[in-house]
């Protein structure tokens, strides 16, 4: 971005004080990242972020919000004073995109959102000027840094868009007007919050409240819950999935240890996936059916999809200290994720005398119903595939208590949270060059440390 700060002033409806003609190149909120030409936007939560302007002056901040009547006011840099520095970062990447007038492609669901935008972005990024969600910054303060973040060129701006409570993608889908909304599928992240599959749909179809008359609604035709929540849309409508009534259907799907591959609608378009799993097929198909919307061939979107990068901390195949492979997915966790990565784990083949071994770490923010579904995710466990199953944290001691009757005491292992250097101990011993390892839990959870001691 490039704009005076009277041009800032102005779209804020309000006056600076200081040099309206100060040109600001980016925004930030962290004062450890601000740099020159940067206008810093102090945000109150846990800490002040008023009580660090004086770092992002020193490191090279040409302006600054400041809320009304909040004191020590500095005088040696242009200052707009708003209500609210949010709502006014808000206020201001409303006006930056209708600016830049880039078209807007959001991306919602229970899981799969970061790949889904990842592959999309990719598969975009062949014909168009695309910019997208950096990780995944994906809420009421993410969202529009992202956007306050792409260059005045940007043709599609691919966004991720979370929510962990009603009204929350009501609030996003108002302020990016999407021109294609995206569902990868509805799960049970957050139920704690919502209490049902059924609330966590509606809350998830509110991406599509402030979706263009012209736009179009792209989600996941396996799913009963979006099929008859879309029939209240008037907007085009395009499914993915599984189902022959599927507009795009995978078909001759195949998962290996490095990649998946598919075709879709019989077609003989062969599509290649560096990552593993039904779902993430699904995910694929997501995109696939975004490229068709921006008239890419499927030629062209293979061999998008071919190279793409996922974010990191998905699925990812790292080497152990002992020569073992392990899964490394510990960004998130839910039990419809769990299910997904374990089953794709499950279809990895092994070298003779090897193992796969699960380490599962809780699935937070299930609420009530946390001890039913972790104890659930026994049916998903056949020792006969996975062959050690480690287990960690207070939640995951209602899943070693339902695969007692499944598993001999010599492959089932469970762990306090205050014991995850014996449980890292106790794998280390464990582990021998041929197996297969899965690591998979909420980022809470900190399995990414048992990845590091692996190493």
């Amino acid at each position: 971005m490039k704009m005076q700060m009277a041009e800032i002033a102005k779209a804020l409806n309000t006056t600076c004080e200081g040099d309206d003609k100060t040109i600001i190149t980016s925004v930030a909120f962290d004062s450890r990242k601000i740099t020159t030409g940067g206008l810093f936007v102090p945000l109150e939560g846990e800490r002040d972020g008023h009580d660090f302007v004086a770092g992002a002056i020193s490191n090279g901040a040409s302006a600054t919000l400041w809320k009304k009547g909040h004191p020590n006011k500095p005088e040696d840099i242009t200052v707009i004073e708003v209500d609210n520095p949010l709502t006014a970062m808000q206020d201001l990447a409303r006006y930056y995109l209708r600016k830049v007038n880039s078209t807007v492609v959001g991306i919602t669901g229970s899981n799969g959102k970061t790949t889904t935008k990842d592959m999309i972005a990719a598969v975009l990024s062949k014909r168009f000027n695309v910019h997208k969600t950096q990780a995944n910054f994906n809420n009421e303060i993410g969202v529009p840094m992202t956007i306050l973040e792409m260059k005045p060129n940007t043709e599609i701006l691919v966004l991720e868009m979370g929510m962990d409570r009603p009204g929350q993608l009501h609030h996003l889908s108002e302020l990016t007007h999407p021109d294609v909304a995206v569902i990868t599928m509805i799960g049970e992240a957050h139920i704690e919050f919502f209490g049902s599959r059924d609330k966590i749909a509606d809350a998830k179809m509110e991406i599509t409240d402030f979706l263009r008359e012209d736009g179009e609604f792209i989600y996941n035709g396996d799913e009963p819950l979006l099929q008859e929540r879309a029939k209240k849309l008037d907007q085009a409508k395009a499914t993915f999935g599984f189902r022959d009534e599927d507009t795009v259907h995978a078909t001759g799907f195949k998962s290996y240890m490095h990649h998946a591959t598919f075709t879709i609608n019989d077609s003989e378009q062969k599509f290649s996936i560096p990552m593993i799993g039904k779902h993430n097929v699904s995910n694929a198909m997501a995109a696939i059916s975004v490229g068709h919307h921006f008239g890419e061939s499927d030629e062209e979107i293979a061999s998008s999809l071919s190279n793409f990068k996922p974010t990191a901390n998905r699925m990812e195949w790292e080497k152990g200290d002992a020569g073992e492979a392990i899964m490394s997915d510990v960004y998130n966790s839910n039990p419809t994720a769990v299910r997904a990565v374990v089953t794709s784990f499950g279809q990895v083949e092994v070298k003779d005398g090897g193992r796969r071994i699960a380490v599962l770490g809780d699935m937070l923010e299930l609420g009530e119903k946390s001890p039913e579904l972790h104890a659930g995710l026994s049916d998903t466990l056949d020792p006969q595939i996975i062959n050690e199953v480690y287990l960690y944290g207070s939640e995951m001691k209602n899943l070693y208590d339902a695969l007692q009757d499944k598993y001999e005491p010599e492959n089932l292992h469970y762990y306090t949270q205050d014991e995850m250097d014996h449980m890292i101990n106790d794998l280390k011993n464990d582990i021998k060059p041929d197996d297969i390892i899965v690591l998979k839990g909420s980022h809470g959870m900190h399995l990414e440390n048992v990845l590091a001691r692996l190493r």
